[in-house]
């Protein structure tokens, strides 16, 4: 298993089907070393902290393996640069990861890196923004059915990522795993209703 990628953004000016709003979903990546504390990865910012960010959702984590299906996706869709190759980041995810899928994942699970260990607290909840940043509205509803939301993670020991470094994932109590824990969420929801 191993960090491709370490992505960060500042929040900005995010035009979406509801209107004009403020969000760091736009993350790209950023050369390291970079210090990882309890709130999450330095020169990262979160626009919303009701849904995104503290102590719980200080980092949030995406597997590399499912960007040929958000390309693929996008060009179905048509979007303005569906042709362009995604770049890591895209997704809104802070550690673009290989070798660790959400099937593979429980909450309570640790990800231990050389100098730093986070733990895995829940699967990102897809959002209007995310349609956004796609490019088609349809984005959040493919989300939820395929299940590639990813995971957040919290700082259980603070420390330094880089870009490359391999880690290791330590199995927690195993109660409950992140697909379990999002098709709870989406159920919470109309599929239908997710796409606004």
């Amino acid at each position: 298993m191993k960090l491709l990628s370490l992505n960060r953004a500042s929040a900005q000016t995010l035009i979406t089907r509801q209107g004009v709003v403020r969000s760091a979903i736009r993350k790209q990546a950023a050369g390291g070393p970079l210090s990882v504390h309890e709130l999450g990865l330095e020169g990262d910012e979160q626009a919303d902290s009701s849904v995104h960010g503290g102590v719980t959702k200080a980092i949030y984590a995406y597997p590399s393996e499912h960007y040929p299906f958000w390309q693929t996706v996008r060009a179905q869709a048509q979007v303005a640069d569906w042709g362009a190759a995604l770049p890591w980041g895209h997704v809104g995810e802070n550690l673009s990861l290989q070798g660790l899928l959400e099937t593979q994942v429980w909450q309570g699970d640790r990800l231990v890196f050389a100098d730093c260990e986070l733990i895995v607290t829940e699967p990102r909840q897809p959002c209007f923004k995310f349609a956004a940043v796609m490019g088609f509205p349809q984005a959040v509803k493919l989300m939820a059915q395929s299940g590639y939301c990813g995971f957040y993670l919290a700082v259980r020991r603070a420390g330094t990522l880089r870009a490359g470094e391999a880690f290791t994932l330590e199995p927690g109590p195993r109660l409950v795993s992140v697909p379990q824990l999002f098709k709870l969420a989406m159920q919470g929801h109309q599929v239908g209703g997710l796409e606004t």
